[in-house]
């Protein structure tokens, strides 16, 4: 524990005030029975601070989150164990346990005569209201003397972490990426090739199994051959995240969710819907990443200002990708950033995605900032572009924080009209999301135009190979 500050309660200022007053009066009007009282009043603060200053404890401090991880709109449980560590019981604790502003209010607890070696189990929840990597703690202790007239504060350096991941919504089949291991076009090809095993062989070591003789092969070369059963290509898909400031209308307040009195726009039924266009794009990117991821595709992902990479650097990615682990601890913190443009994701896109499929999550885009996007994209794949109607999470207020004049939506809904046309005559597959619709919808429109083939449907979306 950090070293403890003494200090009076409000009640031992007013009983200094009360005793300075007093002896002023006696003074003044010579009453030794007023001199008296008045320094016993003043007696008081200083021997109940002199008998708290005296008191030794050791506290030993241990906390259990369960989830340590936990997606947003979810709650976790803290499990806090304070021990006794010394021979002596405890007197009067006054506990707090030190949480940021996003997880919710400060939970306290009172602790008393707390015996040597004894433990005190408390419990408390946080709220997972916003994404984030939380530290809990560190605990604050409280010692007060039985008048309640000084107290000694003291506080720990330990804590324990909490990370909100952005939920992961269950997707059904189809969509960008085909099917089995990632699909596309690419993996047609390759299955069709060299089947849906690799016959890739080599010669016999003692000890193959001999149900995996490629007897072929073997009459082929005279020796005996085993197959190789690898996949010899997996298919690769790319995420772009629109994370430009200017491209979302953000929320700023702090605390477990949107600013009090504010109800976030949302899907009907959603007890946590996204607080703002950005949150929107971020939980799109986990429930679409960790879908393509678990379907065996290599996964990139890249933002406006660069690609996601594991913590321990870009070389732990290896060719699997960005496994879906990795994908959410890494959007846990994702945050706007600067950017007027999206040529560097152009190039980025450009450079990772190959010949797989790229999904683009976009904010408020206009056909200049798409026309590089889409000059670096001719693949073979066909490329899906998620526009966001930013304006549909506009406060209804035109002059509030995140108010829009009417000048103001009917410019960003011509916009969107025209990045849309754009993107749809350079072959993209389109589909307009606004604060009303969820990840699974959005996603169902895409599958549903996957089995109708090429063209367009209601909606706006063109078909995808699956």
């Amino acid at each position: 524990m950090r070293t403890a500050l003494t200090s009076l309660t409000l009640r031992g200022r007013c009983l200094v005030a009360a005793g300075i007053t007093l002896l002023a009066l006696g003074m003044l009007l010579g009453e030794r029975p007023l001199v008296q009282i008045a320094v016993f009043v003043l007696a008081l603060p200083l021997l109940s601070a002199l008998a708290v200053s005296r008191q030794r404890f050791r506290v030993g401090v241990r906390r259990t989150v369960s989830p340590a991880r936990v997606p947003r709109g979810q709650d976790a449980e803290v499990l806090l164990e304070v021990t006794n560590a010394d021979r002596r019981a405890g007197r009067l604790w006054l506990l707090s346990e030190q949480l940021p502003a996003d997880l919710g209010r400060t939970p306290s607890f009172v602790v008393e005569r707390l015996p040597g070696g004894d433990t005190a189990a408390m419990r408390y929840r946080v709220s997972g209201g916003r994404r984030g990597r939380f530290r809990l703690g560190p605990l604050r202790l409280r010692l007060v003397d039985p008048f309640g007239l000084v107290q000694r504060t003291t506080s720990g350096t330990d804590g324990a972490p909490l990370v909100v991941v952005p939920r992961v919504r269950p997707l059904g089949a189809g969509g960008p990426g085909g099917g089995h291991g990632g699909g596309g076009a690419g993996a047609r090809r390759s299955i069709a090739v060299h089947g849906e095993d690799d016959v890739s062989t080599r010669q016999y070591r003692h000890g193959d199994d001999l149900r995996k003789v490629h007897w072929r092969a073997t009459a082929r070369t005279g020796e005996l051959m085993v197959r190789l059963e690898e996949r010899p290509w997996r298919a690769q898909a790319a995420l772009l995240l629109d994370t430009r400031s200017g491209a979302h209308l953000l929320t700023r307040a702090a605390g477990p969710g949107p600013a009090a009195g504010s109800t976030p726009p949302g899907p009907p039924g959603d007890p946590a819907p996204p607080h703002d266009s950005l949150e929107w794009l971020v939980e799109a990117a986990a429930s679409i990443g960790t879908h393509l991821a678990q379907r065996g595709a290599v996964l990139r992902v890249l933002t406006t200002g660069g690609e996601l990479t594991p913590a321990a650097g870009p070389a732990a990615r290896g060719a699997a990708g960005l496994g879906s682990t990795e994908l959410l601890d890494r959007l846990a913190t994702l945050g706007p950033g600067r950017g007027a443009g999206l040529g560097q994701a152009a190039q980025l896109v450009h450079r990772a995605a190959g010949e797989g499929p790229v999904v683009a999550l976009l904010g408020a885009v206009g056909p200049d900032d798409l026309t590089e996007l889409v000059s670096v994209r001719s693949g073979p794949a066909r490329d899906v572009a998620v526009l966001l109607d930013v304006s549909s999470w506009a406060d209804p207020a035109p002059r509030s924080r995140r108010g829009l004049s009417g000048t103001a939506r009917a410019a960003l809904t011509a916009q969107l009209e025209k990045s849309a046309t754009l993107l749809r005559g350079a072959g993209w597959q389109v589909v307009v999301a606004d604060a009303s619709r969820t990840v699974e919808s959005v996603w169902a429109d895409l599958a549903l135009s996957a089995g109708d083939g090429a063209g367009s449907r209601p909606g706006g979306t063109l078909g995808v190979p699956a």
